[in-house]
Formats: C-alpha cells, structure tokens, sequence
C-alpha cells in the first residue's frame, strides 16, 4: 500500500486546497495519470501520480485545506487485497471550493469579452455547441458576479507567498553572482533563415534558444542543475528547466520543461508555449510545478537590459536573460553594431564556486553561438 500525499508544488506553498478527485476508491491509475485537482496561491494544479495501481480509499475530501505531505489517499497494487479500513471522512469547510472548469472551449470573441468584463473563463458555464462558451455566458456571468474579485485576492496571496519565501532564500542562500554579455549576431542571423523556411505559427522565439542553451549548458557542467539539502547538494533526475513566467492577473509561477537536453529546438520551442498558456489558463500539473532542477528568468519582453536573480530553493542556481539591445562591439578589430545579451547565473555558494559558475555561463555562450546544433 502506498500513501498518496499532497506535492510540495514550489518553495512557498505549505498547503493546498483539495478541490476535486478524478478517480475514486476502485480505479486503475498509472504513473503520471491526473488523479486530483488542488487549489493553491498559484492556482489550480492537476495532480499526477507517480506510481500505477489501484485507488483503495481516499482520505482528504474536496474542500478541505491539506498542509503538504499530508495523506491524500491509498493506493494499492494491483494484486494487493483491497483495504478494510474504513475511509476517513472530514467534514468539508462550510463554503466548498467549486471545481474550476477548464477555459480552453472559449471562442476569441468570448475570451476577449471576459477579458473586458473582467470574468474568470474557468468559472463559467458555456451553454454553446458542445459545452462551448459564448459571450452570452461571458455576461451572464459578469452580471451574476459579487463585487469582490478573486484574482486580486489570488494575486495578493501569491505575492506574499513569493515574496516570503524569497526573502528567506536571500537570508538563508550564500548567492554568488557572475555575468557576462554575449554576441547574438550568429545566433539571430540563423534564426531568421530558420524561420523564413518556417509557417507562422511554426517560428522560433529568441527564448527558445536560450531555454535551450541553458538545457545544453546544465547537462555538461556538472554540478549546477540539482539540489541543496541537509546532505549537501544532490544532482536533479534530469534536465529539469524551470521557466519563469508571469500572469495576468499578477504574481508568478515557474514550472519545469521537462529533458530539455534532449529535446530538439522545435520541441522546447512548442513546449515552452505550451506552457505559458496553460500557465495563465490556470491548467498546469503538478511534476511541472515541483521538479525543475533550475530556473531560467527572461526580462526582456520588459525593456531590462540586466538582472540577478534570486535562487528559487532548493535548487542551486537561476540564469537571468536581459534584453537584446544592439551596441558598438569590436570584431577583428573593427567596431561594428552588434546585437548583443547580458546573461547572469546566481548561484548558491555552497555547492558551486565562481570556477564552476563561469564554466556553466561560458558553456551557455558556446551552445548559443551555435544554434545549428540545437
């Protein structure tokens, strides 16, 4: 029998609010089936499990507020007998958490008629073709709604938890700084040959490459992309790159591109835009949210030409991308405009040294200087 516990889903959550169960006591799950919705500061995380088997009892109740690694539910073997303990029933809070709906079934219009009347797509309940959300619903919904608005309250929340758990990564976390500035002449000159052989929809992004390099970078300098715990640092299972991404409503979230070494550019391009919508949809899962062995920040959709960023525990290192900003830069001993990017690592100093921080950002700036490879 195993014991299915609420996810540690990022350094500043200590609980989560069990808003639904997909599976109920007698169904056959396998690693990586969503099980259960949560409701954090973040927002709705699905919730995968990590091992197959059969659901013998549940233990937390929709509504309830779950502290981290409290016992969520059982799950048994297959060929284990089932259990005769009794389920454990806590009474819910007496105003229940509604299971959000997902807002993927809104048209364009509808989405920009929620977006004007300030309404939360994953609240509404479409009365379209096939369960489609129309902007009929959009303002029925408006004209139903209470004055006080959740995402503010949501917003406010997840600030504050970020910024706690900063706080103690700044207090707790020895940083150590390095940066240098790089030249994106080859790179951006072969992503625009790249994307003119490419359909709109299909081109690359600037940030694909750099996600991509620090995937690159990570995975042959050892001792970057991992943990800080009581034993001392401990290397992450994969290449886990966590990506830092804003919400409109306000606040933060980083979850994780899972192999990026691996993956082809295409692949993390297509991924990493998968991610941001899901993100500000709300529909995230929870191995995205918990397993990223390092974080990539890019400021420069913002006009910020630098920055150094604090390390999201217990992972051991964040890189920070700048914006691409053209300067005077000396080739072969002529002075040319360049495009050109600062680039940043901090890094906790107790498990890497400046040697090994500049070993891993001048193998980001090899790998960007050939994109072909990637």
């Amino acid at each position: 029998m195993t014991e299915f516990r609420m996810p540690t889903l990022g350094a500043d959550m200590e609980a989560g609010t069990l808003v639904e169960w997909l599976k109920k006591p007698g169904d056959t799950v396998a690693r990586g089936d969503i099980i259960a919705v949560v409701d954090t500061e973040k927002g709705a995380i699905e919730v995968e499990v990590f091992n197959d088997g059969v659901i013998d009892r549940i233990v937390a109740q929709p509504g309830q507020k779950v502290p981290v690694g409290t016992v969520l539910a059982m799950i048994r073997e297959a060929a284990e007998a089932p259990s005769t303990v009794a389920p454990a029933v806590t009474p819910p809070p007496p105003e229940p958490v509604r299971a959000p709906r997902r807002a993927g079934r809104a048209s364009p219009a509808a989405r920009r008629a929620a977006e004007e009347l300030h309404v939360d797509l994953a609240t509404v309940e479409g009365h379209g073709p096939g369960g489609s959300i129309t902007i009929a619903d959009i303002e029925r919904a408006a004209s139903l709604r209470t004055p006080p608005a959740a995402p503010v309250a949501r917003s406010t929340g997840m600030r504050a938890a970020i910024g706690a758990a900063m706080a103690r990564a700044k207090r707790e976390i020895p940083h150590l700084y390095v940066a240098t500035t790089v030249d994106l002449a080859r790179p951006l000159a072969w992503l625009a040959a790249e994307n003119q052989r490419r359909p709109v929809t299909e081109r690359l992004l600037p940030v694909a490459l750099f996600v991509k390099a620090v995937g690159r970078a990570v995975a042959e300098v050892q001792g970057i992309g991992g943990f800080w715990t009581d034993h001392g640092f401990v290397p992450g299972p994969g290449v886990h790159v966590g990506c830092a991404i804003s919400l409109r409503d306000g606040g933060l979230v980083a979850p994780a591109l899972h192999d990026v070494n691996t993956k082809a550019l295409d692949v993390v391009g297509r991924e990493l835009m998968d991610l941001v919508k899901r993100a500000r949809a709300g529909a995230l899962r929870s191995s995205e949210m918990s397993d990223a062995t390092i974080t990539v920040t890019n400021l420069g959709d913002l006009g910020v030409e630098s920055a150094y960023a604090i390390i999201y525990p217990p992972q051991v290192a964040i890189v920070a991308f700048g914006r691409i900003v053209e300067r005077p830069w000396v080739v072969d001993g002529r002075v040319e405009p360049r495009s050109v990017v600062t680039v940043s690592v901090s890094a906790d100093h107790r498990a890497v040294d400046g040697r090994l921080a500049g070993s891993f950002l001048g193998a980001i700036e090899r790998t960007l200087q050939a994109p072909e490879t990637l």
